[in-house]
């Protein structure tokens, strides 16, 4: 009876232990968010969104990390290095394809989408000094083009490339972040930035602040040649210090990827907490209020996750 009894203690004791186990691994759910640099537009979101699924998944742990962006956001969610990250649309189809010379060397097969979210605008800032006003007057002048091989980048070249022009036709290139390549600028060691963002941003909201700047329109017909996911798009005027008329521009999708071996109840819970807190989402950056429900499914390069497409099922998008 006696031993009886020290074994049933002894397998309540287990089942206690492995309840707690249970609670354990519930607990450790881990979501490490990949954003961009701090001076963009994806890392203030970024820290919003992980401080969303910190209050709302319940059992979660999250982290907000600063990374170059786009590329080495999708690379490190191939190797499981992060479950959420921002990326931009011909970022995320190049990465699908495992096309070499935008920074994959191989097909990203685990990449999942969560939602499209917002349109990034291509936006080229040069000081009024330079004489820059449309893309064709950037021949002779100094560009930066954004961080070597990230989405700004590789948008940099396509337009390039459609314009029937390339670096070549630069007087100087700089590769260098948002808020260095407007201290450029400042420093009068430069004459433009290309930056592909989210409307308002940071860094050119404050170098606008600082001098007198031209806001350089690009063709509608760029746009056309270069197809989805770039759309002919347009920055309102005062969207920033000094701008005065609208400016002609291309917008491309940015999309909240994750990879196959995240959950289903986990994608989920990003998917829906997601859409349910998007006015905290607006209070961290404006660009955020662009995001929509109905158009989180759309246009998407890669599949969607099943955690994210039961949320669209459920509210009757998909």
């Amino acid at each position: 009876m006696f031993h009886a009894g020290k074994t049933f203690l002894a397998a309540g004791a287990m089942a206690l232990s492995l309840g707690m186990a249970s609670n354990a691994a519930k607990a450790d759910e881990f979501i490490n968010v990949l954003t961009g640099g701090t001076s963009g537009v994806y890392y203030p979101l970024g820290a919003q969104l992980a401080k969303i699924y910190g209050e709302k998944i319940e059992g979660a742990r999250t982290q907000v990390q600063s990374t170059k962006a786009s590329v080495e956001n999708l690379n490190l969610l191939q190797q499981g290095k992060g479950e959420i990250g921002f990326a931009l649309g011909d970022s995320v189809k190049s990465a699908w394809e495992g096309d070499a010379e935008a920074g994959f060397n191989s097909k990203l097969d685990k990449l999942r989408g969560i939602a499209a979210i917002y349109p990034n605008y291509i936006q080229i800032v040069a000081s009024k000094d330079s004489g820059v006003k449309d893309f064709a007057d950037l021949k002779g002048k100094g560009l930066s083009v954004g961080a070597p091989k990230s989405g700004t980048e590789l948008n940099a070249r396509r337009i390039f490339d459609a314009m029937g022009m390339s670096y070549d036709d630069l007087g100087q290139t700089e590769y260098l972040p948002f808020g260095e390549s407007v201290e450029l600028i400042k420093n009068r060691q430069l004459d433009a930035t290309l930056q592909s963002a989210g409307l308002g941003v940071a860094s050119i909201k404050d170098l606008a602040l600082s001098l007198p700047v031209t806001v350089v329109s690009v063709p509608a017909s760029v746009a056309e040649k270069l197809g989805a996911p770039f759309l002919a798009a347009t920055i309102p005027a005062g969207t920033y210090e000094g701008q005065t008329e609208d400016v002609p521009t291309l917008a491309i999708t940015n999309i909240l990827v994750t990879h196959s071996d995240v959950s289903d109840e986990t994608a989920y819970q990003m998917t829906k907490q997601l859409f349910e807190n998007l006015p905290d989402m607006v209070a961290a950056h404006a660009a955020a209020k662009a995001i929509s429900l109905e158009n989180g499914a759309k246009g998407l390069p890669i599949p969607l996750h099943p955690g994210a497409e039961r949320y669209y099922k459920e509210k009757g998008i998909l």
